[in-house]
């Protein structure tokens, strides 16, 4: 199993290879959304096609970084407005609409965006004052015949005004309208004509309780929504990904990136996405990162130091909980081992996620299983306390199936055994745990060891084969803290699916650790080569240098078996014995 182990330029992005590219990145001209939004800038020119309708939906984040965007996209692309010209006249009691008449009521913008607005704002306002009536336009009569972009939380916190802003938009008619019973037009007020165009912005939940605030606007209304990253296919892509980045300092007037920044925000990047392929276009993580960076930057180019001091900073200031969370383990308020060996228990890896706090905790979980002479049964302690969510209860049953078809048993199963993770007091979710969960089981069911300076992580199906999960970046660290400040043996190291190498973007002290042969990341592929490494012991027989040899973890599983099960048999006489 050594040669899977990774070496520790696998540990994080390479980009050796384009470092002759970043000498002049920071020339590049800046790209459009075009470029890097193809999708969304084709769904932006549909609004232009009379069936695509009234509604836009846009799944954005709801932020004024993302709105601003939008309405420089939407200037660039050129939708075609109608505008409207008219004004209201009075006469004899009665406001009435003029068209082709300049005044107030005449559209004077073609693209207006909005995070938050209320109904006054929206709709206009009127004025009853010495037996004379004012009324006064609101931002729908300025964009009339435009495009209107609206936050979908903001029309959630106002039913009433997305209910008649919806109905005016349907209906292409302005109607003056009292906003309270008590409220009455002291004189008519001729509708006027409205052409609106109104895209809503939202993230995932918003657009889930607005589809179901609002079905039919859900299934008919066009779709369009902004993607977080983009693939590191070739230089093309890299180029088109740093030209965005340039065009966002322009903007914002931030300084351009020196040659040896552009790896490091890549990088950074990466590690936010949780791939060493993604180039990040998540407008705020970008600007955060530049806009932090510029505390530390003390040249005309932002540099790479500046880059990475703001991050350490930042990872700084949020510690308190994770120095909290790391202290309770090395005080020995919560027990994990990271020497020795011992039957049925291992060392799980889990990211908490607190309320209100802007990043993941990773840390290591100590798991136990016993078992017992019963009828076969695996209690999911978590599960019988009402502590495990349903994906974790899913992850046991297939573990507990895959060990039962593996075992190929033709004869009851007479153990039973119980699973727990120690001094969890919260409810624990997930299935990344069920290859701990299962290779502890293995190793009660066998009565071998675990090697407690190694940790596991990964989810298992009917087959064995481990998947990937996430979190892994922090996972790793969490438990490479804890190993260090006991002291690095040489020895310790975490298991990882194979899959999940590409997400691996670790911190400076993880990979050096590793480049010096401290610590060790083991990646796999199956249950077999998990339990190998663990229990130093083979799985298989095809695994043993002997193969006719019975010393492999399945064999001495099926010989236990075999014995409980003669033992609960009943004795014959012995006379009877002697003609068997």
């Amino acid at each position: 199993m050594k040669n899977n182990e990774l070496e520790w330029q696998a540990l994080r992005p390479d980009y050796a290879s384009y470092q002759t590219f970043f000498q002049t990145a920071s020339q590049l001209p800046a790209s459009s959304l075009r470029e890097v939004q193809p999708r969304l800038y084709e769904s932006l020119q549909w609004l232009n096609n009379a069936e695509a309708g009234q509604f836009m939906l846009l799944k954005a984040e709801d932020s004024t970084a993302y709105f601003e965007t939008l309405a420089d996209t939407l200037q660039q692309a050129e939708i075609k407005t109608y505008p409207v010209v008219g004004a209201y006249q009075a006469e004899s009691n009665q406001i009435y609409w003029q068209d082709n008449v300049e005044g107030s009521f005449s559209s004077s913008e073609s693209i207006a965006c909005c995070q938050w607005i209320e109904p006054e704002q929206l709709f206009g306002s009127f004025y009853y004052h010495k037996d004379k009536l004012l009324v006064n336009p609101g931002l729908l009569h300025k964009v009339n015949g435009g495009i209107l972009v609206l936050s979908i939380k903001t029309l959630l916190a106002q039913p009433l005004m997305w209910f008649r802003l919806k109905k005016m938009v349907e209906e292409q008619r302005f109607e003056w309208l009292v906003w309270n019973d008590h409220q009455a037009l002291p004189l008519p007020i001729e509708a006027m004509p409205l052409h609106l165009r109104v895209i809503l912005v939202g993230d995932r939940l918003s657009l889930e309780e607005l589809e179901f605030m609002e079905p039919n606007i859900s299934s008919t209304a066009l779709y369009g929504e902004y993607e977080y990253d983009m693939y590191l296919e070739d230089e093309t892509a890299l180029s088109q990904w740093c030209g965005f980045v340039n065009g966002l300092c322009q903007k914002y007037r931030l300084p351009s990136l020196s040659a040896d920044a552009w790896q490091v925000l890549l990088t950074q990047g990466a590690r936010e996405h949780e791939d060493q392929l993604i180039l990040s276009l998540d407008l705020e993580f970008i600007l955060r990162q530049l806009r932090y960076a510029m505390r530390f930057n003390h040249d005309a180019y932002l540099g790479a130091e500046a880059l990475k001091k703001a991050q350490e900073n930042r990872l700084w200031r949020h510690s308190y909980l994770l120095e909290r969370s790391r202290d309770e383990i090395l005080q020995g308020q919560v027990t994990i081992h990271t020497e020795g060996e011992m039957v049925g228990q291992i060392n799980g890896l889990s990211v908490l996620d607190y309320p209100g706090y802007p990043d993941l905790i990773g840390e290591p979980t100590r798991i136990t299983c016993v078992a017992h002479i019963g009828d076969g049964e695996l209690v999911d302690i978590e599960r019988k306390a009402e502590l495990g969510g349903n994906i974790h209860a899913k992850g046991m049953m297939i573990m507990q199936a895959y060990l039962n078809s593996e075992l190929r048993l033709d004869q009851p199963q007479p153990f039973s055994a119980s699973v727990v993770f120690e001094q969890s007091y919260g409810e624990v979710d997930g299935d990344s745990a069920s290859l701990a969960e299962l290779c502890a089981l293995i190793s009660t069911l066998s009565q071998h060891p675990i090697d407690q300076q190694i940790a596991v992580t990964g989810a298992v199906d009917q087959f064995g084969q481990v998947q990937p999960i996430g979190g892994v970046n922090q996972k790793i660290e969490g438990f490479f803290d804890i190993c260090q400040q006991r002291g690095l043996t040489g020895s310790q190291g975490v298991i990882i699916p194979l899959a999940n190498v590409r997400h691996l973007v670790l911190n400076d002290s993880v990979i050096q650790a590793v480049k010096e042969n401290k610590f060790h990341i083991w990646p796999v592929v199956h249950v077999a080569e998990a339990i190998t490494l663990l229990t130093h012991q083979p799985y298989y027989e095809e695994q043993c240098e002997n193969p006719q040899s019975n010393e492999h973890l399945l064999a001495i599983i099926h010989d236990r078996i075999t014995q409980a099960n003669n033992q609960d048999r009943p004795k014959l006489p012995w006379f009877l014995r002697l003609f068997r």
